[in-house]
């Protein structure tokens, strides 16, 4: 039998948020006053009864914690380990959007769809190490590599390569080189 390790990765997180947010005091005061982790929690718990079928208790409890936190998202969206959701009011993650580990998403964020598709993946996959900046919009079925940075208010429509940085609508201006790897 699988071990459930959600406590945990809350927990690694709220570390992970700690080291990223230098405002951020001690864990516990981001585990009890961020509204990233609580959103992340409450997910956690409708994902759980989404992969059971159970959409109706999934989806409320996806609603509650849209109302509380501000941040919407879908209880069928895949996210990894230690997701930062910075500040996080307006932040929409859709259905079929999958997320890496160790990525960091600002508020207002939209990872979502191109219109009203329905039998196919319609939102993005998002590597891991991506930093997404505030009101940026990523959106459709699409691949952003990993250790892309995406700038504030940046609309992205087409794949990103790892290791770049995209600004304005799907503009490249450059591609990182990672450091020691």
């Amino acid at each position: 039998m699988k071990k459930n390790n959600s406590i945990i990765d809350i927990f690694d997180t709220a570390k992970n948020v700690k080291e990223k947010d230098p405002a951020a005091k001690n864990i516990f005061e981001v585990l009890l006053l961020y509204q990233g982790i609580h959103a992340l929690i409450l997910y956690r718990i409708s994902h759980f009864f989404y992969k059971m079928d159970l959409f109706f208790i999934a989806r409320l409890i996806s609603n509650i914690s849209k109302l509380f936190t501000g941040i919407e998202i879908h209880p069928g969206a895949i996210i990894g380990k230690r997701l930062f959701i910075d500040h996080g009011s307006g932040t929409v993650i859709g259905e079929t959007a999958k997320i890496g580990n160790d990525c960091t998403i600002y508020h207002q964020v939209t990872l979502g769809g191109t219109g009203n598709e329905k039998d196919f993946k319609r939102h993005p996959t998002i590597g891991n190490n991506v930093i997404i900046g505030a009101g940026a919009k990523v959106l459709g079925n699409i691949t952003i590599g990993n250790n892309v940075k995406i700038g504030a208010n940046a609309i992205v429509t087409k794949s990103v390569e790892k290791n770049s940085t995209v600004i304005n609508c799907n503009q490249i201006v450059r591609q990182n080189i990672p450091t020691g790897s």
